[in-house]
């Protein structure tokens, strides 16, 4: 009965032996706790506040925790309602859903992401009904006016379209990596005034003058002390450009030049290495490749979206990451060491 389900475009030749998964599960264990640690070394003897920055780590090992024993019973169930609550969480969201400020975006790009590595998942029978409510989050985040959701959403729904036809998983990851990095270089190229030619107009207006302004900030700032930064949750009070110290936009609207701020170069370094991490623990996944490279799609895009705005900062964001991190990586009750489903 296992084998009618066997496709061979879930077959992945390049995956590494089974030890990989301990050795990233290790690693990913190592890289939060010392995310953990140097919050706390970075807030040592100031005014700092690295509560957001331990909740934000609780909740991405607490989500990737779940999801590996969730994906492990139930692989297909577990997925789509992962992918269903996050649309709910993204609709209810007081923030709405073309607010820059809030996770609408970011959980309308997760819900779309954990629909497609459901819809991989599922019997041939079931996929035309989850690709289709993937493709009606996506419209969802047109209509609601997310730009950064709909054009999200609609690139995890392509790429996971176009998951059917790599046999290896290492040369997307490597990829969906570099993504990344020209994401995170953009973004501080901006802050530093470093862009060759300057920056387009259209790129200003959209970025807008008053974010560009808040990255800017958090650059002159980290550039105090580059080791360990001011210390996190104190941008507001040493940003000009932050109006309301206390308000919403006491953040730069960029995690990685929030952790430079906040806790320095090793800060922005920690938050790569779990990206990294992640990455490396989906090259090890015992899950078809597929969902792998779906998985890492999404993960890819809430990643540029954290380039460009506060998704980080909520920790139903950063939980719903670790969760679909952890559904992609989870080995079935009835898959055996070695073994591809």
């Amino acid at each position: 009965m296992t084998s009618s389900v066997v496709e061979p475009v879930v077959q992945d030749h390049g995956r590494p032996a089974d030890g990989c998964a301990g050795a990233a599960d290790i690693a990913g264990v190592l890289i939060l706790a010392g995310c953990a640690v140097w919050a706390l070394i970075a807030a040592m003897g100031r005014p700092a506040r690295p509560e957001g920055v331990l909740l934000a780590v609780l909740a991405v090992a607490a989500g990737y925790a779940c999801g590996r024993i969730a994906g492990s019973l139930l692989p297909v169930a577990s997925t789509a309602a992962a992918g269903l609550a996050g649309f709910g969480l993204a609709c209810a969201s007081p923030y709405g859903l073309a607010d820059h400020e809030g996770p609408g975006a970011a959980q309308l790009t997760l819900a779309t992401g954990a629909i497609c590595c459901a819809a991989w998942a599922a019997p041939r029978v079931l996929r035309p009904a989850l690709w289709l409510l993937a493709a009606a989050i996506t419209l969802t985040a047109v209509v609601g006016g997310s730009t950064a959701g709909s054009v999200a959403s609609g690139a995890v729904l392509v790429c996971s379209l176009a998951a059917a036809r790599p046999r290896r998983r290492l040369p997307a990851l490597a990829a969906c990596a570099l993504v990344a990095a020209v994401a995170v270089g953009g973004t501080w190229a901006v802050a530093k005034d470093a862009v060759p030619g300057g920056l387009a107009p259209a790129l200003r207006d959209h970025l807008t003058e008053h974010r560009i302004r808040l990255w800017q900030d958090a650059a002159r700032i980290e550039e105090t002390d580059p080791l360990r930064g001011a210390g996190p949750d104190r941008f507001g009070e040493l940003s000009p450009a932050v109006a309301q110290p206390q308000g919403p936009e006491a953040k730069p609207h960029s995690a990685p030049l929030q952790q430079a701020a906040g806790q320095g170069l090793p800060g922005v370094a920690l938050l790569g290495a779990a990206f990294a991490w992640m990455l490396h623990a989906l090259w090890c996944s015992p899950r078809p490749t597929p969902v792998v490279l779906t998985a890492a799609a999404t993960l890819t895009a809430l990643a540029v979206e954290s380039c460009l705005g506060n998704a980080l900062s909520f920790s139903q964001v950063t939980a719903g990451a670790g969760l679909l991190a952890g559904l992609a990586t989870a080995r079935r009750l009835d898959q055996t060491p070695g073994t591809v489903p």
